[in-house]
């Protein structure tokens, strides 16, 4: 078992690799060669010159000044200076909020450590059970300060009662106040952002096919009817999933192109690079390499102008979907948040994503696919988290002295060494599951852009609710629950079955000692190893070296990444999980999560400050998410309490415990009703007020110009996709539209409950136009 001085030389060793990464980043990022690389969102918003444009060449690759040297940890006051105002205004409200997680970590377990330590420690560790009654279970010396120490039916248990109800009520009044002050937050920076499209615009899908009319004119011709005084665009979808692949590999061969003539020009040689056409260049006709490249780039060029005519011309290429604009954000609001047919499968409206967060090759799904692709993900996804236990099981049994001296007996000669065998207790176990986690969040995204989620928020929402799931039933559950099993299987055999309750209620605080080296190698080590950022350092050098040929590549070169929601923030709901369910069990993990909360905050405030490029702007649509987390991991401590006393034969004591998660999903419920409507509507009264005052101000803002370009695919607007104005026209829609007159090319009426109308500069070009005026 490990003991606490297993968990010291753990802690020193974390500490030791946190301290050299801070330092390497301190050094690292004063040097002007690399000053892209730390600091690459004030280049984007040209805020920041380069410190290699001027001075000597020494100067321009390293920095010479020594005093900067001793001044190497300014970056932490720097971090927390800027005002949350300013950070949302530089940064977004979603980074803001984000940070506020770790802030809510903080509000929470600080008061909670404190009174567990001055009041729950000393109850544990001066009961000596394990000491005196149960020699035939496992135990350490940290044991001794967890409620595992503590005697059946003993009166001690009334502590971690009174306890267990001042964390759950502390913590419900910290998420209370949170979720209040986010949900302000969120409705103020609606209020007082600027003009998006996205304020808009509706997404409307599954279009139901018109024989006379195409999805556009269709599209036109409902709104026009049903919001004729509010409706101003729309733009349809088009399926250019095939197109964007080929824009994606010609910008690829272009890169080589670039690699190879920069390789040529620095030559000192007239011999011309030489590459092999086959699998990665490994084999095939050898070949000269800009020749091949050039000649490549104009075969591509020619397949995306093909590409580019079959998209616009083939009907199946045009979505039953399309984004509708409207003349205010209120009319927007209205046909977002309503119901648009008497059939509810036909016209669904839902907000519209801002372009940037706009996944477009989703939108090419049909949306009747949705609903299978989603089950076959539900099912992949259990059987992902079922078999995972399998090797949860497999780390729990070898990362333990006793089942390695088992398995290589040959090895018990070193390990039994006391640094390495403290080394292998305190910190293999928790590297080793991190390394199982690598590429979870990689595999948990591809699962979500299976399913056919349209933005990129509600990907990574959608990732991080499964990484949630899945940390709380294997990285929790599992770890603990094959953990137990293994360490206490022998003291289970010969037990009678009526004993198991007993000893697995004593058995399982005793994995508290796994989960702080899991803390000390992912919470202190891990976030430390963020801010160095080694594979965006050697990348930018890699690219810099190879490919920049111009200011505008060096620029393409850095790579700001983001916050990573869709895998950051389940990790965090881990820690706060341990934390709420350990409090009353072992208290001895509060301080390791302490820690992890404070560096972490001033870690990734650092890195939105100066580093992250977040890639949409959700307005913390996220917050109920976290609330909610929070409140489960909130009610699992509670149950476990009760199963972990009942175990201990304080039977008398647990009803007490039964009114807590009453109380808790009570709360849930009260804060779901009073703040998550902020979060999933738009309330009309703001949206009015807004478009009033924008009106007053700018009365004659050309709103259409403004939206007609919003929603068009990406790839269209791409330099590698040539054409004609004209051409551009069959991506957008109308222009200007007559309010008593509505244009329709339908021979029969019997199919749409109005007349319809297209565009007044397209209208002229159908054969068989009926005008009709608009039924009263």
């Amino acid at each position: 078992m490990t003991t606490l001085n297993d968990i010291g030389i753990s802690a020193g060793f974390n500490i030791l690799s946190a301290l050299i990464f801070f330092i390497a980043f301190a050094i690292l990022r004063i040097q002007p060669l690399n000053d892209r690389v730390y600091f690459p969102k004030w280049y984007l918003n040209d805020l920041r010159s380069s410190p290699t444009h001027s001075g000597a060449f020494v100067r321009k690759i390293v920095n010479l000044d020594w005093r900067s040297y001793l001044r190497f940890l300014n970056w932490m006051p720097a971090a927390l200076k800027m005002p949350e105002l300013e950070l949302i205004d530089h940064a977004g409200l979603d980074s803001a909020v984000y940070l506020r997680i770790y802030l809510l970590g903080l509000k929470i377990f600080v008061p909670i450590a404190i009174l567990a330590w001055l009041i729950l420690v000393p109850v544990n560790f001066t009961d000596n059970t394990l000491s005196l009654n149960l020699k035939n279970v496992t135990s350490s010396s940290i044991d001794m300060l967890s409620i595992s120490n503590v005697g059946a039916a003993s009166q001690r248990f009334w502590a971690h009662i009174v306890l267990a109800y001042a964390f759950t009520f502390w913590t419900c009044y910290m998420l209370l106040g949170e979720y209040e002050k986010v949900a302000t937050m969120r409705l103020q920076f609606l209020a007082t952002e600027k003009r998006r499209p996205d304020q808009f615009s509706v997404l409307v899908r599954n279009v139901p096919p018109d024989p006379d009319e195409s999805v556009s004119e269709h599209v036109e011709h409902f709104f026009l009817v049903n919001h004729r005084d509010n409706y101003l665009t729309n733009q349809v979808v088009y399926n250019a999933n095939k197109l964007a692949k080929l824009v994606k590999k010609k910008a690829k061969m272009q890169n080589w192109l670039d690699y190879y003539q920069l390789k040529e020009s620095r030559s000192t040689q007239a011999k011309r690079p030489m590459k092999k056409t086959g699998f990665l260049g490994l084999w095939g006709k050898k070949v000269d390499a800009i020749d091949y490249s050039i000649a490549e780039i104009e075969k591509l060029s020619k397949e995306i102008v093909k590409e580019t005519e079959r998209v616009k011309d083939d009907p199946k290429s045009i979505m039953p979907a399309a984004f509708v604009s409207f003349k205010t954000r209120w009319a927007a609001a209205v046909c977002a948040q309503t119901q648009q047919s008497r059939n509810p499968t036909l016209w669904l409206t839902e907000w519209a994503p801002e372009p940037r967060d706009v996944y477009w090759k989703n939108l090419a799904i049909p949306y009747i696919s949705l609903t299978i692709r989603k089950l076959i993900m539900a099912v992949a996804f259990f059987f992902l988290t079922f078999f995972f236990i399998i090797p949860i099981a497999l780390v729990q049994s070898l990362a333990s002295i006793e089942q390695i001296e088992k398995k290589a007996p040959f090895l018990k000669p070193i390990i039994e060494v006391n640094f390495i065998k403290s080394f292998i207790q305190g910190f293999l176990p928790g590297i080793v599951l991190k390394l199982f986690l690598i590429f979870l969040p990689t595999i948990l995204m591809i699962m979500s852009k299976f399913e056919g989620f349209i933005s990129i928020s509600s990907l990574e929402r959608r990732a991080a609710s499964r990484y949630y799931l899945f940390n709380f039933v294997n990285v929790f559950l599992g770890s603990i629950i094959a953990g137990t099993a293994l360490d206490q299987l022998n003291t289970l055999l010969k037990q009678s079955p009526s004993e198991y309750p007993r000893t697995i209620g004593e058995a399982v605080p005793m994995r508290a000692t796994f989960f702080i080296t899991y803390i000390m190698v992912d919470g202190w080590a891990g976030i430390a190893a963020e801010i160095l950022m080694l594979k965006s350092l050697i990348f930018y050098h890699l690219k810099n070296f190879f490919l920049v040929k111009t200011e505008k590549d060096r620029e393409e070169a850095m790579d700001q990444g983001s916050i990573g929601f869709n895998y950051r923030e389940p990790r965090i709901q881990l820690y706060f999980l341990l934390g709420l369910v350990y409090a009353t069990v072992t208290p001895l993990i509060l301080p390791f999560i302490l820690v992890f909360f404070g560096l972490a905050y001033l870690v990734f405030r650092h890195q939105i400050i100066n580093v992250y490029n977040q890639e949409y702007e959700s307005a913390a649509a996220f917050w109920p998410d976290v609330h909610g987390r929070i409140i489960t991991a909130l009610v699992f401590s509670q149950i476990a309490l009760m199963g972990l006393l009942a175990s201990k034969e304080a039977a008398n004591s647990t009803p007490f415990l039964l009114v807590l998660p009453v109380l808790t999903i009570a709360f849930h419920k009260f804060c779901r009703g009073r703040y998550e409507p902020a979060f999933v509507k738009n309330p009309l009264e703001e949206a009015m007020m807004k478009d009033t005052l924008e009106h007053t101000r700018d009365p004659h803002f050309n709103l259409k110009k403004y939206l007609k370009d919003a929603y068009i695919h990406p790839v269209f607007k791409s330099n590698d996709v040539e054409h004609s104005e004209e051409e551009l026209g069959e991506y957008r829609m109308s222009e200007e539209h007559d309010d008593n007159i509505v244009p329709t090319k339908r021979t029969s009426q019997r199919n749409t409950p109005a007349p319809s109308m297209i565009s007044a500069g397209s209208s002229h070009s159908i054969p068989g136009v009926v005008n009709e005026l608009p039924e009263p």
